[in-house]
């Protein structure tokens, strides 16, 4: 019998319990006034809004300090050359080519189509015309940064924080202070999330019931549509997007890698954390791939922390199917912005586990679709974090491969070897993956 239930069977249970109260309330007590003024808009209303306004607080200083951490972390300006420079540009192609997948995908299967918010959302929510791309090219850099922090403009803050960074990295000692500064910053900041999210069963049991007692049972097609697309886009991209990258600038065997990394998967998915995942991801990159360790130390916590690929298919998913829910025609600027904020937005996104919703409220504000529409799919999140922080994963070590093979840094006997450090039993939360006796 487990010692302690996880904070992910937790949502899990809560979600359901809101999903049947609030159909329960839906089916029977729709007009029971006291039930409908105290408890929906009352109780699982304020409980609801306040778990929304706790994600969409992290969102600023999250990004900031884990921005900052990710680029100082890379050592200095120098280390940053031929090997930091092919890792970021392949962690930026890998996910825009992951939510590029995504939005293809779901404009064609359509989620959510069909599903009338009704006068509900009309009264609710009304959509601003979308600026042209031109304008959001040059909103990239802020005029003024104090002002962009101020109003939460998320595009210029993530710029204007990765060239500070970067030239914290360029003085050198005198800038070790604000790095070190900063990385204490962001473990706060981890804290805060981790207390965040212990309060998210009661947030999505309120979001959910809620949700339910005004729509009915009828809401849930409509998420099984959204968790079905995104679960073969992250299917399609980890075996396959991934995979052929892997073939043609790797040059090595995809079926070999994926059998060695299996462990790996099972550890992401349990854990939900692509952070909690590094010492296992680096071990299984060096000793049962083959990567040197010099590559491996500085590749796999550079894309824990860039890397979001699973994170950029339900942002592309979830921007869809919202968009159809609520009837609202987002078009190819709309889109191409989308896929630009989730590029840009995955370098700060932190590895821990719910904080692709918190991106997501920021790419909702971008393209003019309502934050509450993030309660439809809150319910169904967890299991698709676990999902993608696998592929997430996946991800880091089919870049860290690719980057060792063009340095030739990559040993090909170890990684065709299939004993070659292999681990007898991983884990999970409570203890550390056993080494192998034997192995060097």
């Amino acid at each position: 019998m487990p010692q302690k239930m996880t904070v992910t069977t937790k949502i899990l249970i809560w979600m359901v319990c809101g999903l049947i109260l609030g159909s329960l309330i839906n089916a029977f007590a729709s007009d029971v006034a006291f039930i409908q003024d105290y408890l929906v808009n009352g109780l699982f209303h304020v409980v609801g809004a306040m778990f929304i306004s706790a994600l969409k607080m992290l969102v600023v200083p999250l990004v900031t300090f884990s921005l900052i951490c990710g680029v100082c972390g890379i050592g200095d300006v120098n280390t940053l050359g031929r090997v930091g420079v092919k890792a970021f540009l392949l962690f930026m192609l890998t996910t825009a080519l992951a939510i590029t997948l995504a939005i293809t995908v779901a404009v064609l299967v359509g989620p959510g189509e069909g599903f009338d918010m009704g006068a509900m959302a009309q009264s609710e929510f009304s959509a601003p015309p979308a600026p042209p791309l031109t304008q959001v090219i040059i909103d990239l850099i802020p005029s003024n940064p104090i002002a962009a922090y101020a109003d939460g403009n998320m595009l210029q803050i993530i710029f204007f924080t990765i060239l500070f960074a970067i030239c914290v990295l360029m003085v050198g000692e005198t800038g070790r202070p604000i790095a070190e500064g900063a990385e204490r910053l962001n473990a706060v900041m981890m804290q805060v999330v981790t207390l965040v999210m212990h309060v998210a069963p009661i947030g999505v049991f309120a979001l959910m019931a809620k949700t339910f007692s005004q729509q009915g049972l009828e809401m849930i097609l409509p998420m099984i549509s959204y968790f079905g697309v995104v679960a073969v886009v992250l299917l399609l991209h980890a075996t396959g997007t991934l995979m052929l990258l892997l073939k043609l600038l790797g040059r090595v065997s995809p079926l070999v890698f994926l059998r060695k990394m299996r462990a790996v998967q099972v550890f992401a998915f349990s854990t939900s954390s692509s952070n909690a995942t590094i010492p296992v991801t680096l071990r299984t990159v060096e000793k049962r791939l083959g990567v040197d360790n010099s590559t491996a130390s500085f590749v796999v916590p550079f894309g824990a922390t860039i890397n979001m690929d699973g994170t950029a298919i339900m942002q592309g998913v979830a921007t869809v199917f919202i968009a159809n829910v609520y009837g609202i025609e987002l078009g190819v600027a709309g889109y191409l912005t989308v896929i630009g904020m989730a590029v840009l937005a995955s370098i700060g996104t932190a590895g821990v586990p719910g904080v692709g919703l918190i991106m997501l409220a920021m790419v909702f504000n971008q393209v003019g679709l309502p934050v509450e529409g993030i309660a439809l799919i809150m319910g169904v999140d967890r299991l698709l974090d676990m999902m993608r922080t696998a592929v997430n994963v996946t991800g880091d070590a089919a870049v860290t491969t690719i980057v060792a093979r063009s340095e030739d840094e990559l040993d090909l006997k170890t990684f065709h070897d299939p004993q070659a450090g292999i681990v007898e039993e991983v884990h999970l939360p409570h203890g550390q993956p056993k080494e192998s006796p034997g192995q060097a």
